[in-house]
């Protein structure tokens, strides 16, 4: 294991601009995991990453020598622990960060069930959905040029590792994919006359969720492109719930009916 301890190094200087910068991030095709956690979900999905910064101070910590054990110690480097406040994005700067590409996205089948996040724009609802549909077994999630970049640190603190086990195609358009989509889709809407309850949805089958932005919701052009449309009952005096909460109840709602 080498020792940095100049932050003019090159690699301390391009893991601090890709963890503080998402054009970096996109133009290198890199992504910065930030903690012992999400270095770990990472090998056990994916295998060893291309570079790993330890702190000084942790290098013999029990959980950092476990999840640095069989990597190849030229991919390794120990930073003094002043250096992880320019790296990590963690309020308490983490002791380990590690570099790795970013998975290229595949095609979405056109049968699968499918996550669909139309402008979708806090990173801990996006992280949140990721770790629900993960949890779920839907391994298929397509987002909008609007939604939240998902390889964030932001996203990928909230998803916990959910990421490495999802085929995540970011930036298309929600409605043009569907004109291709061989399944039923399901846009989730806001309480109103007319539309049916999740509950009496048959969410048996490929089935792509349909879940918009925070504040106004899905497009009137997604939801008029949807096969369906579906609320959540709300018995309370609450106008709505937020999308991450309402994301989980659909994608477990299909569990539900799935396990019977």
């Amino acid at each position: 294991m080498k020792a940095l301890r100049s932050r003019d190094n090159p690699v301390v200087r391009q893991l601090t601009a890709l963890a503080h910068s998402a054009r970096e991030r996109k133009k290198a095709g890199l992504t910065v995991l930030d903690g012992v956690h999400l270095v770990d979900a990472y090998r056990h999905a994916r295998g060893a990453p291309r570079q790993v910064a330890i702190a000084e101070s942790a290098i013999q910590r029990d959980d950092v020598r476990a999840v640095l054990q069989g990597l190849d110690d030229r991919t390794l480097v120990s930073l003094p622990d002043a250096f992880f406040r320019d790296i990590s994005s963690l309020d308490t700067p983490s002791h380990v960060v590690a570099l790795v590409e970013t998975p290229v996205a595949k095609p979405v089948p056109v049968d699968a069930t499918v996550l669909v996040l139309e402008d979708v724009q806090d990173p801990g609802n996006v992280g949140s959905l990721l770790r629900s549909a993960a949890a779920a077994g839907v391994t298929e999630v397509l987002t909008s040029r609007a939604t939240a970049f998902c390889w964030s640190p932001k996203v990928l603190r909230a998803a916990q590792g959910a990421h490495f086990s999802l085929n995540i195609v970011e930036g298309a358009d929600p409605v043009a994919w569907l004109a291709t989509y061989a399944g039923r889709s399901l846009a989730l809407v806001a309480q109103a006359q007319g539309v049916a309850s999740l509950y009496a949805s048959n969410l048996n089958g490929p089935v792509a969720f349909l879940l918009g932005n925070e504040g106004a919701g899905l497009s009137e052009a997604l939801r008029r492109a949807a096969t369906a449309q579906a609320t959540l009952p709300m018995p309370g005096r609450i106008e709505s719930l937020n999308v991450a909460a309402a994301g989980a109840i659909c994608l477990f709602e299909m569990v539900r009916q799935r396990t019977k």
